[in-house]
């Protein structure tokens, strides 16, 4: 990827990235959408209420045994056309600058996104979702069931985005 090919707003900040990698990952699949460019994306999953597909490589489709029973599942895709390298980000719609951390952000050292998807339909290897906000041909890392009664936290507060909800 070009080093600027997404560019830097004023306030954010890059850092030099360590020159291995400590881990390796497979791709166990592509996550197919109708967004092929940044602007076009969703800025989060629960924007959007189009069907996308998740295609399973067929070595790893035995996994997907008794998945249909699943209303819900957690996937986790790697963001490979996005930064690496900032630690500090102006989000477009905040305007402020936020740690990498404190943000959902796919620019990040490890483009880790996860989202929470409606399973509609299984077809051998495809599985058509609603909740996706990833462009065509992203890289899927896993699948995983999603359980309301471990993984909800009706609770959970990011204080600086509660704080700009209370200003509205």
């Amino acid at each position: 990827m070009d080093d600027d090919a997404f560019g830097i707003r004023p306030g954010e900040l890059k850092t030099d990235l360590p020159a291995a990698f400590d881990a390796g990952v497979y791709f166990i699949g592509r996550i197919r959408t109708p967004w092929t460019r940044r602007e076009q994306c969703p800025k989060n999953a629960r924007e959007s209420d189009a069907e996308c597909a998740i295609e399973v490589d067929a070595r790893f489709a035995p996994g997907l045994a008794d998945i249909e029973s699943c209303s819900h599942l957690l996937v986790l895709y790697w963001m490979d056309r996005s930064r690496r390298d900032l630690v500090l980000q102006v989000p477009r719609s905040y305007g402020r600058t936020r740690g990498t951390f404190a943000l959902r952000s796919p620019a990040r050292p490890n483009p880790i996104a996860a989202s929470v998807v409606r399973l509609v339909r299984v077809e051998g290897n495809r599985l058509t979702v609603v909740g996706l906000d990833c462009l065509d041909g992203t890289p899927l890392i896993d699948l995983k069931p999603y359980f309301a009664s471990t993984d909800a936290v009706p609770d959970a507060v990011v204080g600086w985005h509660k704080e700009r909800e209370q200003k509205t």
